[in-house]
């Protein structure tokens, strides 16, 4: 059976209208029109400035997206203590730590607010390491991915599924040697999450049987 890499935000936080709500109301601060869920998963790309081009026609400035980015997280977070895990997603974490299988979350998630939500939302004692970005993202989720890894005393990443809703979560699963599979519950659609070549599913529990085929 795998070990099992979760991703936090549109994976097991079912965070997606906190987020289309809190670009909304920043896309009304800064003078940009509202976007439906539909093209916000069409257009959603990292690094986020590349998503800010495809909607304004060119790169933001660094002041702009300065901007950009403290003004979203100002309506996210306020907005994030309304969302909950994703369907079945407590009942999934426990059954796998149940049966003496290993699991950890590996987020671009503040660290210092990544962990009072785990223990918030009841599962902080199912995983046998977190790590949320506690610095600059630097490299990004790949070599945040890494460390994750390496962190893990006898973890085989050949062994590792990354579950995620992301194209860079089965880009930073395979940075690390890992595998990856890939959930439509989050911020991109199943078009641009398939052209990842790793498996895509509609739940979490799809997510986990197809996790365990790839290492079987």
């Amino acid at each position: 059976m795998a070990h099992l890499v979760w991703d936090w935000n549109g994976t097991l936080f079912h965070d997606i209208d906190a987020v289309i709500g809190a670009t909304n109301a920043s896309f009304t601060e800064l003078g940009l029109p509202e976007i439906t869920l539909e093209r916000y998963r069409e257009l959603y790309c990292v690094p986020v400035p590349k998503f800010y081009e495809r909607l304004m026609g060119r790169l933001p400035t660094d002041a702009e997206w300065k901007v950009m980015d403290e003004t979203f997280h100002r309506h996210y977070w306020a907005r994030a203590e309304a969302a909950r895990l994703a369907e079945g997603a407590a009942d999934l974490l426990a059954g796998r730590q149940a049966a003496g299988l290993t699991q950890s979350v590996c987020s671009l998630a503040p660290h210092d607010r990544l962990v009072p939500l785990l223990r918030e939302h009841g599962i902080a004692g199912r995983f046998v390491r977190v790590d949320g970005i506690t610095g600059p993202n630097g490299g990004g989720k790949a070599e945040h991915m890494v460390r994750h890894l390496a962190a893990i005393d006898g973890l085989d990443p050949a062994r590792t599924v990354v579950i995620g809703d992301a194209v860079d979560d089965a880009t930073a699963a395979a940075a690390a040697g890992a595998r990856a599979v890939l959930y439509t519950g989050g911020s991109h659609s199943r078009t641009s999450l398939e052209q990842a070549g790793v498996p895509v599913v509609d739940s979490l529990a799809e997510a986990v049987a197809a996790a365990d085929k790839l290492v079987a």
